[in-house]
């Protein structure tokens, strides 16, 4: 009878040998549950790094690392407002500083009276023993009185020892190194570029050839000017082949050209 007892017991509730005890299962449940809260914690760790670092625990932190937090916050909203204030602050105070003018001293006009006398139109021809030829110069004060501009047209005939010349060129006469003496750039219409040293020594005026960005290659030409009267002067232009002495290459005679008539208004 006990056998049977037995089965029958067990046929009422045949589930009951493989059924979880109510113990086990809260076990269990609470595994899971503490799995998924480990992962959740683990997530935000890894997505909020920096916030977990920069926030300061109310609750569990203990008071030392409450105020050692509070410390850190504070430090860096004070940085924060130092450079709010570097962006806001300066260029207030620069609005209000007076804006600074930048000079340059302009140097007196050089005293070019020794020359005044050569200011004006002149024209001329060659004289004997020059090759035949014309030449027109004139000179005047340019660009603020700082400088003199000169400019000279020559034309010469051939002869039997130099060939026809036909010649343009500028000169820009203004003051020398140190404001001594005077330095007069001459620009040719041949290409040439040559520098003269300018003496004057009362009635004479001599040009020495002092090299240039382009001069003459190999050779060397001077001038002089001699004032001769109150309207005429005369100016000899002498040369140097390589290797050789100065020769006189011209010679030319001019005189001041009168300022043209103002046409009469008619009535």
């Amino acid at each position: 009878m006990k056998a049977n007892t037995l089965i029958l017991s067990a046929a009422k509730d045949p589930l009951s040998a493989v059924r979880p005890r109510p113990q086990e299962t809260k076990e269990v449940l609470r595994c899971v549950q503490d799995e998924r809260h480990n992962g959740l914690i683990r997530d935000a760790n890894s997505h909020s790094a920096w916030e977990a670092r920069t926030t300061v625990n109310f609750r569990n932190d203990s008071p030392a690392e409450f105020i050692r937090s509070l410390l850190t916050a504070k430090i860096a909203i004070g940085w924060l407002l130092a450079l709010l204030a570097l962006f806001v602050v300066v260029p207030v105070v620069g609005k209000d500083k007076p804006p600074v003018q930048y000079q340059i001293a302009i140097p007196a006009p050089p005293d070019y009276s020794p020359l005044d006398w050569l200011i004006g139109e002149w024209s001329g021809a060659t004289a004997e023993k020059s090759p035949p030829g014309k030449v027109h110069l004139t000179v005047s004060l340019d660009l603020g009185k700082q400088f003199l501009v000169l400019r000279e047209e020559v034309s010469l005939d051939s002869t039997d020892t130099v060939p026809a010349t036909r010649e343009s060129w500028m000169g820009v006469l203004g003051p020398g190194p140190g404001a001594v003496g005077f330095v007069l750039q001459v620009f040719s219409s041949n290409g040439f570029a040559t520098r003269y040293r300018v003496k004057v020594d009362g009635p004479q005026i001599r040009l020495n050839p002092e090299g240039g960005d382009r001069p003459p290659p190999d050779w060397l030409f001077r001038k002089t000017l001699e004032r001769t009267g109150a309207t005429e002067f005369t100016e000899t232009v002498q040369a140097a082949p390589p290797n050789k002495p100065f020769f006189d290459y011209y010679t030319v005679r001019l005189s001041r050209v009168a300022p043209a008539a103002k046409p009469t208004p008619s009535k």
